[in-house]
């Protein structure tokens, strides 16, 4: 249907017609909902029997003792935490393991796979250096 089809309509036979679909506007047995789960059936002679297992169980901790709120105000600094660089990444994990060679005198350059440096990267669909980033 097209606008000026809609419009049209609209105006011919009331814009009534054209708001929107709401509990309000069906008939007395019409109930919209807002996609909640139902916790049980309807049986007959509009009796609702709730089943236990539909029902939801909320398991909260015990939050005693915590010093957190759990209300962050919108006016809050941002974070102080430096985005995440490849340089940084590999001075985190690799360096410091081949400087500890380095200082032992047992660092190979021929044996980079030990570090996690992997020489055939072609056909992978992401190729990262190392492969033991910390997770």
């Amino acid at each position: 249907m097209g606008f000026l089809t809609t419009v049209t309509q609209g105006l011919v036979r009331g814009a009534d017609r054209m708001s929107k679909w709401t509990s309000k506007r069906g008939p007395r047995t019409f109930y919209k909902g807002r996609g909640a789960k139902g916790t049980g059936v309807h049986a007959p002679g509009w009796k609702f029997v709730q089943i236990k297992e539909q029902v939801p169980e909320f398991i909260v901790p015990n939050l005693t003792g915590f010093k957190l709120k759990p209300y962050v105000n919108y006016r809050a600094p941002a974070g102080t935490d430096t985005p995440l660089t490849a340089r940084a990444l590999f001075m985190e994990t690799v360096a410091p393991a081949i400087e500890k060679d380095f200082k032992e005198g047992t660092f190979d350059p021929d044996n980079l796979e030990k570090y996690g440096f992997e020489p055939i990267q072609e056909g992978k669909l992401f190729q990262l250096y190392p492969k033991n980033f910390p997770r």
